[in-house]
Parts: structure tokens; C-alpha cells; sequence
């Protein structure tokens, strides 16, 4: 099957581009870009030739996916470039249980594609707005304690270089280059290929739950154990949360017709919508929301294929910010988290996410060398993030968690590089690949090059000069 051409989006789950007045904006609508010159290749060749011109012009390039990310990943007044004509599935092999994939294809069709050959991803995130390899490189998860973040499905990842280049880490040869670019928030190339190591097509049983949050924790070893995904929301200002359990099954597909729609469309996303602007209004109103949404979530059972299942509209934008914390720090972090909200009466309705992934050793990974608890947090856009999401950040970090890439931080390479054991490895493939830091925009210079402090500059200053 050959690539074909999409070209940009307006879908609700996407980033814009105003393409008369070159403006980007990422899907919360907080990061706007105006780049100077917005390319959509449609070929691989078209693409080399535009990195060959952008180095030839000392221009820094930006990869776009579909602005899911919510830091200013991809914000360039440079030269920025989608991969949106560079989408589907490039090669299918039913008995190897493996695709190769265009990078611009976004999740939720990528799940059909594969359904058709018989074939389905091991897991996914609760989002499947994202293109590929913009999932891959922000370190994209779902939840599962035996599953990884999305990149772990990754076999081989080719990508092209600043000089044009074109060069493939996979398992069986350059699998450090391999692993630096599962996840490499575009900092090495530009990644047009990916090919998954999948499963046959299966299904899945969900099963919602709501429970009181120290239950919840209580039990929470056994129950991510014994099921295949697990994850929960607390509601902030109360003790209750929504469990989501997801099993597999041979069951024939049930409840994922109107019923899951009113539930998803109309009250998840257009009632809460109404009510997160009446909270934007008048803050005061955030915790007896909270407290409202945790009485109405609905319990039930649902059946289906499995990419179907994975994931649910997200129609209300918002902000976030998302910590890896080691599994066993997990409880007491969002026991701590709690327990800020109510001192400081926060104004907070959205639920909190509490998810698993399974450890790696993908360089940059949040869950490398070990299996984490997510824990994310959420506000509606518009109203103020502080003192939540600094408040939120420093618990994390006093539980030895590691931010998701793709999430709000205030992280830099200074405090980074002691998160990651093989931190220098990356920076080193990084260097290789991309020497002149053509891919650094400067929210990326941030993560990677860690600045000297004054003094130490004006000697090294001088040592050049003598």
C-alpha cells in the first residue's frame, strides 16, 4: 500500500495553519508559531531536497505532527515541515506480524489500516489524534503494567539527516541508533518510517468502575496485575474515582453504539465542555463540579476492537502536565497531590489521570530502567495554571518522577541529564546526527544544550582567544 497524501487539517483533534499568514498553532491553541515557510513533501526525495536547501541557508527545521504536544516543541520562525502527505502503510507482512509505516499517519487511522490486513498495535493511548512518529518521539504511552510506551513497538525507525541523509536504526543492526530515536522529540531527523512489531487483530472488554480512592489504592498492586490495562481518575476534591480495566475477550462487540456516544460525546465532552467555561468564569465553582462529575460517572461494560476501545474523544481543550514516578512511589505521590489541592483550595475540576507502563531501555524514555506510575494534570484552557502546575511539579519531582515529553515542564538540561543513565549516549548520537543542531528550536536548546555559568564562559571564552 503506498503513501498518500492528506495534507493539513482542521479536525478538532488536530494542530491549525493558517496558510495565508503562515500561523501555527498546537491543538490546546497556547503555542503559536509563524513560520517563515510551511512545507508538506510528498515523497521522501522532495523532503531530502528540503533539509539539503534549509542547511545550504543556515535555517533550523521543525517537524509537525498533529500539535498534540502541549510545550513548544515544534514552534519555529524558521522553516516548519508536516508529514502529512507522508502517511499509511508503506508494507505489510501478515506472517511476521509486522508494517512498515509512513510517519505522518495519525493513530486512529492507522488502527483501521492494520485492522484490514488482520493486524493490531499491542497498545495505544487514551488519544489517538497523534501522527506517528510524533507519538513515537514524545515517549507516548498507554497503560499496562507488562506494556511499554508506544516506541517499544517500534522494530526499525528511518529517518533523514540535516545533509539529507537517509539512515535506519533497528534491532538487528544499529539498534543504538535505535534506541536513541524512539523517542527523540525530532532532535536527530526527520522520521519517515517506523516498522511495528504488531499482534493479530484482537478485542477488548472495558469495564468502569467507581470506587472510593483509598480502595483504589489499596488494592491497586492486584489489580494492574491482573489486568491487562489498568488506570483510573480522581476526581479532585473528593474521595471517589472512575477505574478503567481493559481485558481481552472473544466476545462480539457491545455497547459502543449510541450508548457510549451520549456518554462520550454529549456528557464528557459537549456537558462538561459548558461546565469548565461556567468554572473559567467563576472558579469558585471548580470543586463542587469536581465533586458532581464524581457521582456521574457512569459504570458499565463495554466489547470491541481493540483500537476502538483505546481511545475517546477529547473535545474540550486543555493543558497538561504528566510525571513518570517509579510504580512504588505512585500512591503516596497522589495521596501528597491531594492533599496540596485541598490545603490550597485549588481551583481544579478536571480528574486527575493515574496510569503504568512497563520499564525499558529506550535512551530517553520516562520509564527507562524501571516501571513507572503516570500521573497527569490537567487544566481548562484559559484559566491560570499556577499555582497547580508548579505545585503539582515539584511533588512529582520529589518522587523521583521523569516528565513526559510531550507534556508541560519546566525541566532543563541541567536538572535532565541526572534523570536519564544514558542521557550522554543520546546527546551523543545527537551530535552525530545533527552537529550544526538544525532541529534544536529554542525550547529544545533548553532540554539539550545545558548553558554555562558566566564565569565559566568568559574562561572558556578566553582560553579560545589566547
Amino acid at each position: 500500500m503506498k503513501s498518500r497524501p492528506t495534507g493539513a487539517s482542521g479536525d478538532e483533534g488536530m494542530a491549525s495553519v493558517t496558510a495565508k499568514t503562515k500561523t501555527w498553532r498546537n491543538w490546546s491553541g497556547a503555542v503559536v508559531a509563524h513560520p517563515s515557510e510551511f512545507l508538506q513533501p510528498a515523497s521522501v526525495d522532495a523532503l531530502k531536497a528540503a533539509l539539503r536547501d534549509a542547511q545550504a541557508r543556515g535555517r533550523t527545521v521543525r517537524v509537525v505532527g498533529s500539535g498534540h504536544s502541549f510545550p513548544p516543541l515544534c514552534a519555529t520562525d524558521e522553516t516548519m515541515v508536516s508529514l502529512g502527505a507522508l502517511s499509511g502503510v508503506e508494507a505489510v507482512e501478515p506472517a511476521a506480524r509486522e508494517a512498515t509505516v509512513w510517519a505522518g499517519t495519525n493513530l486512529r487511522e492507522l488502527g483501521s489500516l492494520l485492522a484490514a490486513h488482520g493486524l493490531a498495535m499491542e497498545n495505544l493511548g487514551d488519544i489517538n489524534k497523534q501522527s506517528l512518529g510524533g507519538a513515537l518521539g514524545t515517549g507516548t504511552h498507554g497503560t499496562g503494567v507488562g506494556l511499554g510506551i508506544l516506541s517499544t513497538q517500534a522494530k526499525a525507525i528511518t529517518l533523514v539527516t540535516a545533509s539529507g541523509e537517509e539512515v535506519t536504526g533497528s534491532e538487528d543492526s544499529a539498534p543504538e541508533l535505535l534506541q536513541a530515536a524512539r523517542v527523540s522529540l525530532g532532535a536527530l531527523g526527520v522520521v519517515t518510517r517506523v516498522r511495528l512489531r504488531l499482534l493479530p487483530a484482537y478485542r477488548l472488554r472495558l469495564t468502569r468502575r467507581n470506587l472510593g480512592l483509598e480502595e483504589c489504592l489499596s488494592g491497586l498492586d492486584e489489580a494492574r496485575a491482573r489486568h491487562r490495562h489498568y488506570e483510573f481518575f480522581w476526581f479532585p476534591h473528593s474521595d471517589r474515582v472512575m477505574t478503567k480495566a481493559m481485558d481481552l475477550t472473544d466476545e462480539a462487540p457491545h455497547g459502543v453504539g449510541v450508548g457510549r456516544w451520549l456518554n462520550e460525546m454529549v456528557m464528557e465532552n459537549a456537558v462538561f465542555g459548558a461546565v469548565s467555561r461556567a468554572c473559567r468564569m467563576n472558579p469558585a465553582w471548580c470543586a463542587p463540579v469536581s465533586r458532581l462529575s464524581a457521582k456521574l460517572a457512569s459504570e458499565g461494560v463495554l466489547a470491541g476492537q481493540s483500537h476502538a476501545l483505546f481511545a475517546t474523544p477529547r473535545l474540550v481543550r486543555f493543558q497538561e502536565m504528566e510525571y513518570g514516578v517509579p510504580v512504588e512511589r505512585g500512591p503516596d505521590c497522589l495521596r501528597e497531590l491531594s492533599e496540596y489541592i485541598t490545603r490550597e483550595k485549588l481551583p481544579v475540576h478536571f480528574p486527575v489521570e493515574y496510569r503504568f507502563v512497563r520499564g525499558d531501555d529506550v535512551f530517553l524514555s520516562p520509564a527507562h530502567g524501571g516501571d513507572r506510575a503516570f500521573i497527569a494534570v490537567h487544566q481548562y484552557q484559559g484559566m491560570p495554571l499556577e499555582p497547580y502546575f508548579s505545585g503539582a511539579e515539584a511533588i512529582f519531582r520529589n518522587h523521583g518522577g521523569r516528565p513526559h515529553w510531550g507534556k508541560l515542564h519546566t525541566q532543563t538540561a541541567a536538572t535532565l541529564k541526572h534523570l536519564y543513565p544514558r542521557w550522554d549516549d543520546f546527546q551523543r548520537v545527537r551530535e552525530q546526527l545533527d552537529p550544526e543542531g538544525r532541529f534544536l528550536n529554542p525550547y529544545l536548546r533548553r532540554l539539550f544544550v545545558e548553558e554555562q555559568p558566566a564565569r565559566a564562559r568568559s574562561e572558556s571564552e578566553n582560553a579560545r582567544l589566547a
